[in-house]
């Protein structure tokens, strides 16, 4: 195709406009790393410094890792992060396996009462529970200050639900019959057949799961004494709502600038997801291929 044929999106782009594309990329890469350097370093700085810089610093003298171990040295925080880690790793394994055997179900054509669950479950993603029913169905579950009302209210979202199921659909109908003739019941079909096809979308979903559980903060400080916080209640409390530090390392007190302490709190309550999510990129670049193949 010559050059004066080819339609204008397929023309090469002028020096300017790469010029300008760099240049917005940069500026995207800039205001996303820049914020988050300065907390990275600000949490490795030391108090002088700290102080001389009013209280943030772009790239620390003289690094230390005071910060960490006076918070990671028990008391609030180190409590805060193993209830994180546990409700994440617990929630997010029960959410996977209710979600993916209700949708598993709902994907499958003659099931008894498949579609008058679909709706109701339908229904509760149009209309969901306010804040007070939800409270008292806790309260009367008697599930007030205890780790299973970050998890059981929430088991199974409905939008990732119904991503599984219709993943489900999209498998050939000749494996589940191949599977049924070679005498396969449902769980076998299940665990053999449609759960290795779906990696990437299980993948996608866990991680969906795994990043609601690690950021909730609301439930906790709806159901939860402060004794019982997640790490995002902690850090809520001590960096957004401004509170007292001192109970953020041992509970004596604490030498170290409160900005650096607060953005230490903060740089353990980020780094987490931002380090699984590079082993799970490679099912997420083929989720996008699959489901664009199918469509």
């Amino acid at each position: 195709m010559s050059a004066q044929a080819r339609p204008g999106w397929m023309e090469k782009p002028k020096p300017v406009t790469q010029a300008a594309k760099a240049v917005a990329l940069a500026v995207v890469v800039l205001l996303v790393c820049v914020p988050f350097l300065v907390i990275v370093s600000t949490s490795l700085a030391s108090t002088e410094e700290v102080v001389d810089n009013g209280g943030w610093v772009l790239w620390p003298t003289e690094p230390s890792l005071k910060a960490y171990r006076d918070i990671l040295d028990g008391g609030i925080v180190t409590h805060a992060l193993g209830v994180s880690v546990g409700v994440t790793v617990v929630g997010t394994l029960l959410s996977l396996l209710c979600t993916v055997t209700l949708a598993y179900a709902l994907a499958r054509p003659g099931v008894f009462g498949g579609r008058p669950v679909l709706l109701l479950v339908l229904f509760t993603f149009l209309f969901p529970p306010g804040m007070i029913p939800s409270f008292l169905l806790v309260k009367e579950l008697g599930l007030l200050d205890s780790y299973a009302s970050l998890v059981l209210p929430v088991l199974v979202n409905v939008f990732n639900l119904v991503v599984l199921r219709g993943f489900f659909q999209g498998i050939p109908d000749e494996l589940y019959e191949a599977a049924r003739l070679d005498g396969a019941g449902d769980w076998r079909v299940l665990v053999s057949v449609v759960l290795p096809l779906s990696k990437a979308a299980l993948a996608v979903v866990g991680l969906f799961y795994a990043v609601a559980y690690w950021n909730s903060w609301f439930y906790a400080s709806l159901y939860l004494e402060s004794d019982h916080w997640p790490l995002q209640q902690v850090l809520r409390t001590y960096v957004v709502a401004g509170s007292g530090l001192t109970d953020a390392t041992t509970g004596e007190g604490t030498v170290t600038a409160p900005q650096t302490v607060q953005m230490a709190v903060l740089v353990i309550a980020t780094v987490p997801i931002l380090l699984i999510y590079p082993f799970l990129q490679k099912y997420f670049t083929k989720g996008v291929l699959t489901g664009a193949i199918k469509s």
